[in-house]
Parts: C-alpha cells; sequence; structure tokens
C-alpha cells in the first residue's frame, strides 16, 4: 500500500511509518501538480502522523537545548552584566562627587571603572534569567517552526489553481482526488503538529488564554481530520498558509523582549498586528463567505456518494462552516488582547505579555 521504491528488506508493518500510503496512478486530467505522484487516503496515513509527531518532539528538545537555551543565556548574561557594570559605574562617579573634598584632603581618589567586577547575582536575578531563557527557546522554536512550513505551504499554494481574493475555485472540479504528494505531506504534517501543540500546551506552564488556545487546536485538528477525508484539501491549505503567516512574527517579537530589544520588540508585534488583521479578519472572512455561499452554488448539483470521494450535503456544509465561525471567534477574542497590548505600546507603555503564565505575568519591559 506504500511507495514502490521502499526497499524490500524493510518489513511491511514499519513502511507506513515513514513514507506516505495508498499510492495511485496519475489522472488523466491535472490543474496543478502535474509531474507529482499521487495518492489516496486512508487510516495507514495516521501512521506517518505518529512518526512526525515523535520528529517534532525531537527537533524540539535538540533545538532549544543544544542552540536555543545557550544563545538565550549568553546573550542574556551578558545584558545583565552590562547593566551591573553601568550601575556600579553610576554609583562610583556619584560618590566620588560626593566625596571629592575629603578624598582630595587627604591626597586619596577612589576611582571607578567599567572593568571592576559586576556585584553577585541575587537568586531572583538568577531566576528571572532562567525563566526568560525557557521562554525564548520556546518562542524560538514556534518561529522556526512558522516559518519552515508557511515556506512550505506557500509552494504547495502557488501550485494551486485558487486565488485568494477569489477564492470559488476551492469549490470547482470537486473532489480534489487524488492527492499530489507535495500536498498530502503537507496537511499530514501539519496535523502531526497541531496534535504535538496539544501535549506541550498541557506539558508547558499554564497561560492566561489556556482555554481558548486548547479550543483554538482542537477545532483546527477537527477541522484538519474532516478537510482531509473529505477532500477539502484545497481549502485548507488556503486557510493554512493564512494561518502561518502571522504566527512567525509573535514568537520573534516574544523573543526579542526576551533578550531586552524593546524597540525592535514593538515594531515586530506592530507588523505581526496588521498580518493578523490582513489575514485572519479580512481574508480568512472571504474564505469564510466561501465556504458558506459559494461551495453551496456550485456543488447544488453534487450528491452525497462516499465511494467517488463527494461528501458534500447539507449537513457536512453546516458543520464545516460552524466550525469556521467558531474558530473566527476565538480569533476576535485573541485580536482584542492583541489590540490591548498595542495600546500599551502606542501609550509608551511597551508591549506585554497577554498570555504569560498565570502566576508569573510579566511585562515586556520588566527588569
Amino acid at each position: 500500500m506504500n511507495t514502490v521504491q521502499t526497499p524490500a528488506w524493510i518489513p511491511s508493518f514499519v513502511v507506513p511509518f515513514f513514507t506516505l500510503s495508498y499510492p495511485t496512478d496519475s489522472p488523466v486530467y491535472t490543474d496543478s501538480f502535474h509531474d507529482s505522484v499521487y495518492y489516496n487516503t486512508g487510516l495507514l496515513d495516521g501512521c506517518l502522523i505518529i512518526s512526525w509527531i515523535a520528529v517534532m518532539a525531537i527537533l524540539r528538545d535538540l533545538t532549544r537545548i543544544y542552540v536555543l537555551e545557550p544563545f538565550a543565556r549568553w546573550q542574556l548574561t551578558r545584558n545583565w552584566e552590562r547593566s551591573r557594570r553601568s550601575k556600579t559605574h553610576a554609583t562610583g562617579i556619584s560618590n566620588g562627587v560626593a566625596n571629592g573634598s575629603s578624598s582630595a584632603q587627604n591626597g586619596h581618589t577612589h576611582h571607578s571603572s567599567e572593568q571592576d567586577p559586576p556585584q553577585s547575582m541575587t537568586k531572583k536575578e538568577a531566576r528571572k534569567i532562567h525563566r526568560s531563557v525557557l521562554r525564548f527557546a520556546e518562542q524560538g522554536w514556534a518561529a522556526i517552526y512558522y516559518f519552515i512550513q508557511f515556506s512550505y505551504g506557500i509552494y504547495v499554494y502557488s501550485q494551486l489553481p485558487t486565488r485568494v481574493l477569489d477564492p470559488t475555485d476551492l469549490w470547482v472540479n470537486y473532489p480534489h482526488i487524488p492527492l499530489a504528494g507535495a500536498l498530502k505531506f503537507y496537511y499530514l504534517s501539519q496535523i502531526a503538529f497541531y496534535l504535538h501543540q496539544v501535549f506541550i500546551l498541557n506539558a508547558e506552564a499554564r497561560r492566561k488564554d489556556h482555554v481558548q488556545m486548547m479550543a483554538h487546536h482542537v477545532i483546527t485538528i477537527i477541522l484538519l481530520v474532516a478537510s482531509y477525508f473529505y477532500n477539502y484539501t484545497r481549502t485548507g491549505c488556503l486557510i493554512l498558509v493564512l494561518m502561518d503567516c502571522c504566527d512567525i512574527f509573535l514568537p520573534i517579537a516574544k523573543m526579542l523582549r526576551y533578550t531586552g530589544l524593546y524597540t525592535l520588540c514593538d515594531i515586530t508585534f506592530t507588523w505581526f498586528l496588521l498580518l493578523w488583521f490582513i489575514t485572519r479578519h479580512v481574508l480568512f472572512l472571504i474564505v469564510i463567505k466561501s465556504a458558506w455561499f459559494d461551495s453551496v452554488r456550485l456543488l447544488r448539483e453534487i450528491a452525497w456518494a462516499p465511494e467517488r470521494g463527494i461528501y458534500f450535503s447539507d449537513l457536512s456544509h453546516k458543520a464545516f462552516v460552524g466550525l469556521l465561525v467558531t474558530l473566527q471567534i476565538i480569533q476576535i477574542i485573541w485580536f482584542w488582547m492583541i489590540c490591548r497590548v498595542a495600546w500599551r505600546v502606542l501609550t509608551g507603555h511597551g508591549a506585554s505579555d497577554d498570555r504569560s503564565d498565570e502566576e508569573n505575568s510579566v511585562d515586556y519591559k520588566e527588569q
């Protein structure tokens, strides 16, 4: 059931865990991915999803522990040392001015130098740096993943004959089966990522919007799995690209905050805010509108026929649109939280993380 290139010595039950399952003949007519290998869908696809969850967990830990955390610890320790030297130097100059007359009388003058060793780091400062190191690494992995997946998603979407401002082509020639290998892998890797995120969400410190995040991930997983098996993959690809676009910049803004680059943090956050509004409250609404009206108009003559890959009905249509609308409501709640942060930036208070830990909420400019 898997790719014919698989070596014969590999046990057949292992093959689905590292290769795409259900290869099939290419369709006679293709409107995209003309030279690709094509695949059907089935339950064995879950094996590859399991493998990718494990791969993501390993890559996340390796990247976080051996790359991101060491860099963040070095940068934050260096920032602390510079800050401490600056304060020590300023204190020395102040003391020198205040005691200048008495020093001159006994012929001794105190000199403070930037090379003087800094005072010992307090436990509170050490805990704060440690926490920032962990947060930096978490956000760094998110930024890396979203950048790679968004780039790959742009490649997949660019091959499809669909337009974001006029998404009626999402429904033309439905069902869009079989699936090109690149599209199938993109979909399965996204499902694996969101399943992995559910585990991470419950493993990390609880955030203020834990309920919204969990609801978002669960709804996203349901939409991904349902659209995958109901052959709405073109709609799913467009939505995933729109979602991943702005998700690159929020982690970067937080990374800049954790390393003390507050001006760059505010600039990056402002760019993220603009992208969020455009992609999630303008372009995403266009997709919802198309799913609500265009799908019915263009698929009204199609009858429910699972044997031919057709899963369009009044019930499936309402369920699909209902989940998209629910996702939009969650994003509106998040947008309100984002706007509160933006207001703090505009009023000169700097950005603060409304998703900080419930017990340890920290302002972006807290030192």
